[in-house]
């Protein structure tokens, strides 16, 4: 089975998705089941994971809500308040959704840039091993390094980096976030998507080219066996379409062996969010 293990959903609203700015207004709009079913179908993509966009218990709810409609979504990797005291009797009452795979909190998004270190978030991360879930770890590469010490915090838990943790394609930088990356690699624990790269280069002006270091480095770093494919759609529409952006991952695993391909378009993320439990 080939998996998208990144992408979103939302009615468009322009309080709750302010971050999309003038430069994004091709997505100021829904983004639905049936336009995604078409997206990926194109795509030669079987199912998805859906991932937080706003932070809000109900966006949570919907998106499992959602999930139970559409067999082609085989979890959610939704928002809960997990710097709150009251994070545990939350999760509680998810854990009866088969489909919440995991949580996610926009850390990029913080003004503390030690944000991942404060001791109410990361007792919020204790609590969701009980309940088998994963984090998806959303950061700018600058966060690199405090992450670092996060993940330390926690080997028994499961983490999945977020768009190679957005490294400055843009300037075309790749220190210090290359050594970074090797360091945090280390941790086997952590898995990592390919994803989020278009628009971390210049959306209108980026090339395969200018985009392929990040992937050897990544590669490099995780091997195919936490490597995992995901289109970050809708957002990647603001630079690339999600057929073509689906081209050029399959274009860079060719002199892979098949079965690091198909590792990296299914096989890691159903190890990573434990699909198979989900499906069966």
């Amino acid at each position: 089975m080939t998996i998208d293990s990144h992408h979103h959903f939302w009615r468009y609203d322009p309080v709750q998705y302010d971050w999309i700015d003038e430069s994004m207004s091709a997505i100021r709009r829904d983004f639905l089941p049936e336009d995604l079913r078409s997206a990926i179908s194109q795509a030669g993509i079987d199912g998805v994971i859906s991932v937080q966009a706003h932070q809000a218990l109900e966006e949570t709810s919907w998106l499992l809500d959602l999930a139970s409609k559409h067999a082609f979504i085989h979890g959610v990797v939704g928002w809960v308040p997990l710097a709150s005291p009251d994070v545990k009797s939350v999760l509680e009452s998810l854990a009866i959704e088969r489909k919440l795979v995991g949580v996610r909190h926009v850390v990029q998004g913080e003004p503390d840039e030690n944000f991942i270190l404060r001791d109410d978030f990361n007792a919020g991360i204790s609590a969701l091993l009980k309940f088998g879930l994963r984090y998806d770890i959303l950061i700018f590469e600058r966060h690199l390094p405090q992450t670092i010490q996060f993940v330390d915090r926690h080997p028994n838990q499961i983490f999945i980096l977020d768009h190679i943790a957005k490294p400055k394609i843009k300037s075309v930088e790749l220190d210090p976030w290359r050594r970074n990356i090797a360091e945090l690699a280390r941790r086997d624990n952590v898995y990592c998507k390919i994803s989020g790269m278009v628009t971390e280069a210049d959306p209108r002006n980026w090339t395969v080219e200018q985009l392929r270091p990040y992937f050897d480095t990544v590669l490099g770093a995780f091997g195919p066996d936490r490597l995992m494919f995901g289109s970050d759609w809708p957002v990647c529409l603001v630079g690339v379409e999600y057929a073509r952006w689906a081209e050029i991952v399959r274009k860079w695993t060719e002199p892979l062996q098949p079965s690091s391909r198909e590792r990296i378009f299914g096989g890691t993320a159903i190890e990573a969010y434990g699909l198979e439990e989900v499906s069966s």
